[in-house]
């Protein structure tokens, strides 16, 4: 059998450690040099040092977002918490703001309590500023949001950005004018250099720049998308076209595309240029914009434009299969499309970017707006929003097969990178009755995503609607109910558990689905050892492991019904059966190359080890399990190691280490569940620490540790226990799952001169 050695316990911080962190935050970092905007930046700060709301306003490209966020990373020294960005704008469903501030701020996980009411928990002592960027689309659900937070949390400021203010009570806006012609100058300039290299304004080109810049009426958007062009024109021929452009402003007709009625298919379509404006109509700023966009888009060919409007079905960021998938056709073959892409990204239309999932792509929110409209005047978009649809349910299916192989960190990096697109497929399967079980099988097949990832209260959300619908296919339903059985059992709620679980074995036995069967008997032992009925147990799970071997089947799920078992066999006290079990376990992920079971056999082993005095064993044992759950952002795994290591810390004579550690994994426990499952058997290794540490301390050291503990975010908890082990670069820097804009862990804390425990 395969075994885990290393040498020795790592070497024990020094109190020193004992500091305060690192101010979290997730501001991206800016890409390139922010331009001017000196008194909009005094403005914002003189607003934040009085309101607790404030919001930026200004129409759409003129660079709310820029300067909000340029700002807040200016200001965040005034914040003991943290600066935090949420990111709206491919947000389209409001049902899903709370989860997605919650996500921003690193609270997604296992909690079976309403998202808002943990939001609310979280932020309540928290001294931070929260950043709504894009919420225009979703004013009255952010309004009330946004409202409710700022009731409930005292140090809580907000800074918004947005084309209309939320329109609450002491809210302070800040309307963001265009550029001033040097600022427009200046930015051309800078975005013109990147495109041209050595590219400045001089006297021959001086008139023809600043002319430009008035033009576009020193919206920053229009600016770049100009400067975009002096890839192929000169500034002069720039000019020229936005003259011709603003000339059909002023009365001459739309004209219509010559070749973009082929281009997206039946019916000439009327070129979207702006009309003359009338009583009552856009003010011509506004114009300015669509002038500007409109006028990029008339520069594409007809596959550019075509490509355009079609790319706007996805949601965020995309990738050139799923673009080749969705977007092809006849009239724009598979095998042309990634020139027609590179095309638009040299236009500016698109943006490439590198993730984590590797090379993908997006739009600016206005440049998709426009390009919607286009698809919206064809007949094709419901076609291309079933294979939208389609393709995530493929992704979803191949994804969940390939999550019991060495590619899970891959495989996690590449569903986060697509939520926002698998929730419009999500979406649209669920509004839609005819396609009602591809919305229950979705959920369903996403269960790696809920539990691995730590997403278990978003997984629920989709659940509970999927299984509130009906349905004639007893297949996908019943996948949908088992999982909820799952997710039920991590959050605490015995109750739901129960109901989905029943109904998942009644129906299986009426339709004779073995692998459903399964799966419920399973879940339905999980729930037994959670509740402390450990025979109970141990018969269940053994009887699920049965049936699988009979099924054949064999995946991640299989062997984490081995590892409760071992579980249910230790705290009954046959560790050595526990043992031998995991230590299966171990071989076959290390055929497989899976990593995220075995974590949780680590901590089995980790907790036998402890339970026979072997601390060295039992340390690197969970150190290995913390860094794999940390990878995944398995919010349970993690911080069920933390626990123990605050008890094996403890019996190598650091109990102020081991209080701290307390406190941290009762920091995390929120965004969990019920902590430690309201279990008495996983909450002997807390109380036992609890009580002994208190006792080395005194109850007013202890408290003082544990608090030092609760003010340690995740990310800084994980670098106080791996860094000093040398796990942290290999395990955290290489393949640690993080939402586009984020911060590597924040460093150890001795590196910082914050308060001490001593």
């Amino acid at each position: 059998m395969r075994r885990l050695t290393r040498p020795g316990p790592a070497p024990r911080p020094s109190p020193a450690r004992l500091r305060e962190p690192d101010r979290p935050g997730n501001l991206p970092a800016e890409l390139n040099g922010f331009i001017g905007r000196h008194d909009e930046l005094a403005a914002l700060a003189r607003q934040l040092e009085s309101a607790r709301l404030v919001t930026l306003t200004g129409l759409g490209g003129v660079g709310k977002s820029r300067l909000a966020r340029h700002a807040a990373g200016i200001l965040q020294d005034r914040f003991c918490d943290g600066v935090w960005l949420v990111e709206l704008a491919s947000l389209h469903e409001p049902h899903l703001l709370d989860h997605t501030v919650a996500e921003a701020l690193g609270a997604t996980g296992h909690s079976g309590r309403p998202v808002r009411s943990a939001l609310c928990d979280l932020l309540a002592d928290r001294d931070l500023l929260l950043v709504l960027d894009g919420y225009e689309h979703l004013v009255d659900a952010c309004a009330e949001l946004t409202g409710q937070l700022l009731r409930r949390a005292p140090g809580l400021q907000v800074l918004a950005a947005g084309r209309r203010p939320l329109g609450l009570d002491g809210e302070r806006t800040v309307p963001l004018a265009p550029m001033n012609t040097a600022d427009a100058t200046a930015l051309f300039a800078d975005r013109a250099a990147a495109v041209v290299p050595g590219f400045t304004v001089e006297p021959s080109n001086e008139t023809a720049v600043t002319e430009l810049c008035d033009r576009l009426d020193g919206i920053p958007l229009a600016l770049e998308l100009a400067a975009g062009r002096l890839r192929a024109l000169s500034v002069d021929q720039v000019l020229h076209r936005l003259d011709d452009r603003f000339r059909l402003l002023t009365g001459t007709r739309p004209r219509r595309s010559p070749d973009l009625s082929a281009a997206l298919g039946q019916g000439g379509l009327q070129s979207k240029v702006p009309a003359p404006r009338r009583q009552g109509g856009p003010p011509p700023r506004h114009q300015t914009l669509r002038t500007a966009i409109g006028w990029s888009h008339e520069l594409c060919t007809s596959e550019e434009r075509l490509l355009w409007a079609r790319l706007t079905v996805f949601a965020g960021h995309f990738d050139l299969e799923a673009a080749e998938y969705v977007c092809s056709g006849p009239e724009l073959p598979a095998e042309e499309l990634l020139d027609v892409l590179t095309e638009l990204v040299t236009q500016s239309v698109l943006v490439r970017e590198e993730t984590a999932a590797g090379v993908r792509y997006r739009m600016l929110d206005t440049v998709r707006a426009y390009g919607a409209g286009w698809l919206a005047a064809t007949p094709d978009g419901e076609r291309l929003r079933r294979r939208h649809r389609d393709w995530y349910l493929g992704l979803a299916t191949w994804c969940e097969l390939d999550w019991f192989s060495s590619r899970q960190a891959e495989i996690a990096a590449r569903i986060e990178a697509e939520l926002p697109n698998l929730r419009v497929a999500l979406e649209q399967s669920l509004e839609t009755p005819a396609d009602t079980h591809l919305g229950q099988y979705l959920a369903g097949t996403l269960w790696f995503y809920w539990v691995g990832c730590g997403r278990l209260s978003e997984g629920r959300h989709w659940l509970d609607w999927a299984l509130e619908l009906e349905s004639t296919h007893d297949e996908a339903r019943m996948k949908a109910l088992w999982v909820t059985g799952y997710v039920a059992v991590l959050q605490g709620d015995t109750v739901g558990a129960l109901g989905a679980l029943q109904e998942c074995r009644d129906e299986a036995e009426r339709t004779g689905n073995a692998t459903a069967a399964a799966y419920a008997l399973h879940r339905t032992g999980c729930l037994a050892l959670v509740c402390d009925d450990m025979p109970r147990a141990e018969k269940l799970l053994r009887a699920a492991l049965d049936r699988y071997r009979e099924i054949g089947e064999l995946n991640s799920t299989v062997l984490l019904g081995q590892v409760a078992l071992a579980m249910a066999v230790a705290f009954q006290g046959e560790l050595a059966d526990a043992v031998r079990m995991c230590e299966d376990v171990l071989e076959v992920c290390e055929e497989h190359g899976e990593r995220w079971t075995l974590a949780y056999a680590q901590y089995v082993l980790a907790f036998a080890a402890w339970s026979r005095g072997d601390g060295g064993r039992a340390r690197a044992l969970l150190e290995e399990c913390l860094a794999i759950d940390h990878t995944f952002h398995d919010l349970l795994g993690a911080v069920l190691a933390i626990e123990l290591l605050a008890l094996v810390t403890l019996g190598e004579g650091d109990a102020e280490e081991a209080a701290v550690l307390q406190g941290a994994a009762g920091r995390i426990w929120p965004s969990v569940g019920l902590p430690l499952f309201g279990s008495r058997h996983f909450n002997q290794p807390h109380a036992l620490c609890e009580e002994q540490a208190r006792e080395r301390l005194g109850a007013e050291r202890y408290e003082h540790c544990r608090r030092v503990g609760e003010r340690l975010d995740l990310d800084t908890a994980v670098a106080r226990v791996l860094r000093p082990a040398g796990l942290l670069p290999a395990q955290l820097r290489t393949v640690r799952i993080t939402a586009p804009g984020t911060h590597e862990p924040a460093a150890s804390p001795s590196a910082s001169g914050g308060e001490t425990a001593g």
